[in-house]
């Protein structure tokens, strides 16, 4: 589908989608790859068994069945919140762009919001005094700039950043589903987002509670998003390292504020400032390396990868060559390419079928290995 054209989704095929993604082993790269595949989720659904026998599974797959996935669009409606799949109008641009964009969102507040670039902020979630009043200074400032803050409703930081923004926008991301706030004490903030013109958004499923394995998750949403990543305050095994991490690699701009070499909670901070990333003393230090990036905001490719076109299928003993390049190392697809001998199309569906059968793993970057 080329830029600019946005899908008109039936009933049906929003149903199908739900179901696919809530499927056992399907992840997002899985949900993109079968729909270039298969067309619509509908026609993917009915290969899944088949797929992933062919990829070695030990157990038949389990597949959501409709009534599941009715029910969570029911759910959804009663609590005012509404499902965005990644190919069509309101689904935001940026993360459109990002690699492993969720195929679908539950969205609840003013969609709107998500069509303004954004800047996410992110940092300690016991923040100091000082820490709390550079967040208030950059969320602040960042708004009246005509920036929505994204952050993902912790403790500390991110709720400063969110309440500071309330009047020019915010994002909430959540690590669960919808109905599920955490932390609960930041449940009236949640409301207040909504109520005051921003947005709640996740990837999880209505109902779900938010296990450690999520939060990573979460913060890719909460990058994506943006076009820029502050960290105001982080320790060394703060996970708003992690964004920063993901920041860098998705190609979003970095920030960091420094603080004193003797302070436990600058000193994730002021490493991200010696490994090259940008210095925040002052909102215009975003500003400015901001301008260029706004005017020209991430578009999606005008064309998408078209792995399966031609003939896909491997030939005999290629499957094999493939799985030897593969171990529990990850590894590229143009190494595993290059030892097997293999082409790409033939590569990408057998990572496909391994998925399914749970036997394979994707990491950042585009790489696969296999689970132990």
């Amino acid at each position: 589908m080329a830029a600019g054209e946005r899908a008109s989704l039936s009933e049906a095929e929003r149903l199908a989608r739900l179901r696919l993604i809530r499927s056992d082993n399907v992840g997002p790269a899985t949900f993109h790859a079968l729909l270039r595949r298969f067309g619509t989720a509908s026609d993917a659904l009915t290969h899944l068994p088949e797929l992933a026998a062919r990829g070695g599974t030990r157990r038949r797959i389990t597949i959501c069945t409709s009534e599941a996935a009715e029910a969570e669009f029911m759910r959804l409606g009663r609590f005012g919140a509404r499902l965005l799949c990644h190919d069509e109008a309101d689904y935001p641009q940026a993360l459109r762009a990002a690699e492993g964009a969720p195929p679908l969102l539950s969205v609840m507040g003013e969609v709107t919001c998500l069509a303004k670039p954004s800047v996410a902020i992110v940092g300690s979630r016991n923040a100091a005094a000082a820490g709390g009043r550079l967040t208030r200074m950059f969320a602040t400032e960042l708004g009246q700039a005509g920036y929505v803050i994204a952050s993902g409703l912790a403790r500390g930081i991110d709720t400063v950043a969110h309440e500071a923004a309330l009047e020019t926008g915010t994002i909430g991301v959540f690590a669960g589903g919808l109905d599920r706030p955490y932390p609960p004490q930041n449940k009236p903030l949640m409301r207040q987002i909504v109520d005051r013109g921003g947005c709640l958004v996740t990837e999880m499923p209505f109902g779900w509670e938010p296990r450690a394995v999520d939060f990573p998750r979460r913060n890719r949403i909460v990058v994506g998003l943006s076009l820029a990543v502050l960290v105001v305050e982080a320790s060394l095994r703060s996970g708003s390292l992690i964004s920063a991490r993901l920041g860098a690699e998705m190609g979003r701009l970095v920030f960091a504020v420094p603080g004193s070499p003797l302070e436990a909670r600058s000193a994730g901070t002021n490493a991200l400032l010696k490994d090259g990333a940008h210095l925040a003393t002052e909102t215009a230090d975003l500003l400015h390396a901001l301008q260029p990036m706004a005017e020209r905001r991430a578009v999606p490719s005008e064309s998408e990868p078209t792995f399966f076109e031609g003939n896909a299928e491997p030939a005999n003993g290629e499957r094999e060559r493939i799985l030897r390049a593969l171990g529990v190392a990850p590894v590229s697809l143009d190494d595993v390419s290059s030892h097997s001998g293999v082409a790409p199309a033939a590569i990408h569906l057998t990572l496909l079928e391994l998925e399914l059968a749970g036997r394979l793993e994707r990491h950042s970057g585009g790489r696969v290995s296999l689970l132990p």
